[in-house]
């Protein structure tokens, strides 16, 4: 790593996308090896979504991971950082959207606005700005 890359990873917004890495790649840990623990006891409240089904939550585990090993290596990589922070900002975005869609037409509770704030909303907004800020810096640097 050089020394410009390494002050770019000091960026105030990689430290949350790190952060974000992290937890996300945890979650997806904890979603492949034990579904049901994590369907049960997750503070979300996942039972209120529909029917425990072991495979389907090791499938969005796959997800998870993914976004997660991507963000850890956005934060470690700053020339693959705008395509990895992207894709991960698109996932993210799309799981906010859902959850919206279904508090909103009463599928979930409206417990869910606040119980879903700090796992899939936020994440959700703050992925698309750092991704819409990076585009913008790139576009600005290669002008």
């Amino acid at each position: 790593m050089t020394s410009s890359e390494s002050l770019e990873t000091r960026d105030p917004w990689m430290w949350i996308v790190v952060f974000l890495g992290v937890t996300t790649f945890a979650n997806a840990l904890w979603m492949l090896a034990g579904p049901m623990h994590w369907y049960t006891e997750l503070p979300a409240a996942v039972p209120d979504t529909g029917p425990f089904n072991p495979h389907f939550v090791r499938d969005i585990g796959c997800a998870f991971l993914t976004t997660g090993v991507a963000l850890v290596w956005a934060f470690f990589s700053p020339r693959f950082r705008l395509p990895l922070i992207t894709i991960s900002a698109v996932f993210l975005a799309a799981h906010a959207i859902l959850h919206a869609y279904d508090t909103l037409r009463g599928a979930l509770g409206h417990d869910h606005w606040m119980l879903d704030l700090p796992g899939v909303y936020l994440p959700g907004l703050l992925l698309p700005f750092i991704a819409f800020r990076l585009a913008r810096e790139d576009r600005a640097r290669n002008s």
